[in-house]
């Protein structure tokens, strides 16, 4: 194994082989003991776009609650699911799959495109371009947005996807999706969250469909695999600890490497991890 795999290994906590069952109860049972620890919240609110991850983080969740709510006779534990789209979603249909075999107690969907558009005239009016890629960073902010007023109307924790295949590389945007308070899946690869969602008995089309933050309008629905640059085949062999072309190898690891910052909370002047 390379000296900088076994570290990210570790840094991730990535296992080689996982017991799906064991990880499935694993995440329940930290879903259910965080809102005990913390009764000032009752529910939980996660986006659901219709792709693996919010799939298996929402039925997780939606499990514990429904759990909690025969454990303790409280019908107050709920869980919220809610639909993002900006304008009209291209796999739509994917999502009403997802909600279907979530079967979630509360559905609010909150269309940011107006926000989002807003925003982008109101930065180019102060003599800003705001690209296609900026106006793509812009989206997941806004989400977050609704997210954290849909959490605060109904006591609740923002969810978040979070995942070990997606923080190596800081594929997410740190105050955007990457901004939440919880993330049960963190510490599986996109293989793992695969074989759960197969044991869950979830619809085949949600974990065999192709991965996409569906971000930029000028490149719709562009496969993760493309803007990473990397297969999760080997994303998911790295981080188990096999061996992987030399290349693809590379290509992790640099990734790995140039997004420390957005695996940290702001740095502050006690902090030493940037500048090792």
């Amino acid at each position: 194994m390379r000296l900088l795999q076994a570290e990210i290994i570790a840094d991730l906590h990535v296992q080689p082989v996982i017991d799906p069952k064991e990880e499935i109860d694993r995440s329940i049972s930290f879903l259910k003991n965080y809102l005990l620890a913390n009764p000032n919240y009752k529910s939980y609110a996660l986006a659901i776009s219709g792709g693996q991850d919010s799939t298996l983080a929402g039925k997780l969740a939606q499990t514990a609650i429904q759990e909690l709510r025969e454990e303790k006779k409280d019908s107050s534990y709920q869980f919220v699911a809610i639909r993002q789209p900006y304008g009209q979603q291209a796999d739509e249909d994917d999502a009403r799959a997802a909600l279907d075999f979530i079967e979630p107690d509360i559905t609010v969907t909150t269309n940011i495109k107006a926000a989002t558009d807003a925003l982008t005239a109101t930065l180019r009016d102060a003599g800003l371009v705001v690209d296609d890629m900026s106006r793509g960073s812009i989206k997941p902010k806004m989400r977050m947005i609704a997210q954290y007023a849909v959490a605060r109307e109904h006591a609740g924790v923002v969810v978040g996807t979070d995942h070990a295949a997606e923080a190596f590389a800081g594929f997410f945007t740190k105050y955007g999706d990457g901004g939440t308070d919880i993330d049960p899946l963190w510490r599986l690869n996109k293989r793992q969250g695969k074989q759960m969602l197969k044991f869950l008995h979830a619809p085949e089309a949600l974990y065999n469909k192709v991965p996409s933050a569906d971000l930029e309008d000028e490149r719709p629905q562009l496969p993760d695999e493309v803007a990473l640059g990397v297969s999760y085949k080997y994303i998911d062999d790295y981080l188990e600890g096999r061996q992987v072309p030399e290349q693809a190898a590379e290509t992790i690891e640099e990734l790995y490497l140039s997004t420390k910052q957005k695996r940290h909370l702001p740095v502050t002047i006690y902090d030493t991890w940037w500048y090792q």
